[in-house]
């Protein structure tokens, strides 16, 4: 939905970002600007390599887009290296470009100001804080949407030239030294992102807890090989399923690499369920109003585990549709999803029916923990081998035929353990650092609104 309130409404709320010195006059964004919206280019054209790349909404504030476009172009629509984008669904973000000559597609604008009355430096400054509160007073069922006109209508603050000049130095001087501790914290995310990714990869190749066929040999016992625990849970799975009973096997192709002792490849066809879920019709009311059956979205793979519903339906719509009430402890994989959703994987910790855009994965609990982490760390892979074209999508064959290397169930038992620990500590530092990140924020943000309504102190 759009804004239904007035920006002037907006700025006399008293959010301290909106705020002006008392000498300050105020300008509409339009009188010293031009606000360019995107053009609807044919998405028959989009590539995902060749041609010129396409800035899309979720490419604002980024350095690169992963789209291009083969057809002919108006050079209007050119974007260049440090001009000034707003995305015009969503949250209403707004950044300089960084990447290359690019195009500028539909519901993303660019601003070009005058500069001889208003710095684009200082309006870097003011404008996050206006597209804030304009997305905060915006309501919406779905998505919100941002109008060029709104965008050409805001109130900006006007100082004096110099005056603008005088507050962009000294908040770039403040900036600077708070954007180095922000980047230092960055780098402690990115290096603690490797880190687990190193425990997950060293988890699944064997080298994070001692092998069981080593155990076994020095013990001098047998044990229960990757194999065999294979070929049990396909004969359980047998005796227990009224499906198909015969479950398609990894390639060969894909199980050249070599595994530890007593290790195995299997499919996530043979060590799980597989199946997904429906939006039932949003016109029919009767599966909606009053619901009290849990239903989710592909969103809710952002978070470890899944604890609410996105939404309910009724019994009728679980009863009539393609739903399926799935148990507590199904994995759930994002077949499809903008960003970095599709290929994630979380867990059910309440029973709930999913849409299409999700695979459940009913698998034993036994062996439940050790293939959650090895579809953490083939995530990547998960998107690599997506399918379709500009927006690349999962589908239940691809997700079955993931080829997954399996462990005895003992040496399992140790890896998820181990896997559990120094996850643990890595969760913990993570959340220190996120702690700083948002006092960060909040010393940016407090900085900028003294600088809208106090002298500079320099």
């Amino acid at each position: 939905m759009a804004l239904t309130v007035s920006l002037d409404d907006i700025v006399a709320s008293g959010n301290s970002l909106l705020a002006i010195k008392p000498h300050w006059k105020r300008v509409r964004l339009g009188d010293v600007g031009q606000v360019l919206n995107g053009y609807a280019f044919k998405a028959e054209l989009f590539t995902r390599e060749g041609g010129m790349p396409l800035i899309r909404i979720r490419d604002v504030g980024s350095a690169a887009s992963e789209t291009f476009y083969s057809g002919e172009f108006d050079e209007r629509y050119v974007v260049n290296a440090g001009d000034l984008l707003v995305g015009m669904d969503g949250d209403f973000n707004c950044a300089r470009w960084r990447g290359p000559r690019s195009l500028l597609n539909q519901r993303v604008c660019k601003i070009t100001v005058d500069e001889a009355l208003y710095l684009p430096r200082f309006l870097d400054y003011v404008l996050p804080g206006y597209l804030k509160a304009i997305n905060d007073a915006t309501s919406s069922i779905t998505v919100k949407h941002l109008s060029s006109r709104t965008i050409q209508d805001i109130p900006l603050p006007l100082p004096p030239m110099d005056e603008q000049r005088e507050i962009v130095a000294e908040l770039e001087k403040q900036f600077s030294r708070l954007d180095e501790a922000v980047a230092n914290l960055q780098r402690v995310k990115a290096n603690l992102k490797r880190y687990k990714a190193s425990v997950l990869k060293a988890a699944v190749e064997g080298r994070l807890v001692e092998n069981e066929a080593t155990l076994a040999r020095r013990e001098g016992r047998t044990y229960e090989t990757g194999e065999q625990l294979l070929q049990r849970i396909l004969e359980e799975r047998r005796m227990n399923w009224s499906g198909r009973g015969k479950w398609k096997a990894p390639e060969a192709s894909t199980t050249a690499a070599r595994l530890p002792d007593g290790w195995a490849w299997a499919s996530v066809d043979q060590l799980a369920d597989v199946g997904t879920g429906a939006t039932p019709k949003r016109d029919k009311a009767a599966y909606w109003k009053d619901g009290d059956v849990p239903w989710v979205t592909s969103s809710v793979v952002n978070g470890d585990y899944v604890d609410e519903a996105s939404e309910y339906v009724t019994k009728l719509a679980l009863a009539e549709t393609n739903l399926t009430l799935y148990p507590i402890g199904t994995l759930l994989i994002a077949m499809y999803g903008e960003g970095k959703t599709r290929g994630k994987c979380t867990e059910l910790r309440i029973s709930a029916s999913t849409n299409q855009a999700l695979a459940a994965l009913l698998v034993d609990a036994s062996i439940r923990g050790y293939l959650r982490h090895f579809l953490e760390l083939n995530y990547e892979e998960m998107r690599k081998v997506a399918s379709g074209g500009v927006q690349p999508n999962l589908n239940l064959s691809l997700v079955r035929a993931v080829c997954v290397p399996l462990p005895p169930l003992p040496e399992q038992v140790r890896i998820v353990a181990e896997v559990d620990r120094q996850l643990s500590i890595i969760r913990e530092v993570e959340a220190e650092v996120d702690a700083n990140l948002q006092r960060s924020q909040a010393l940016r943000q407090a900085t900028l609104a003294k600088a809208f309504t106090e002298p500079m102190q320099t």
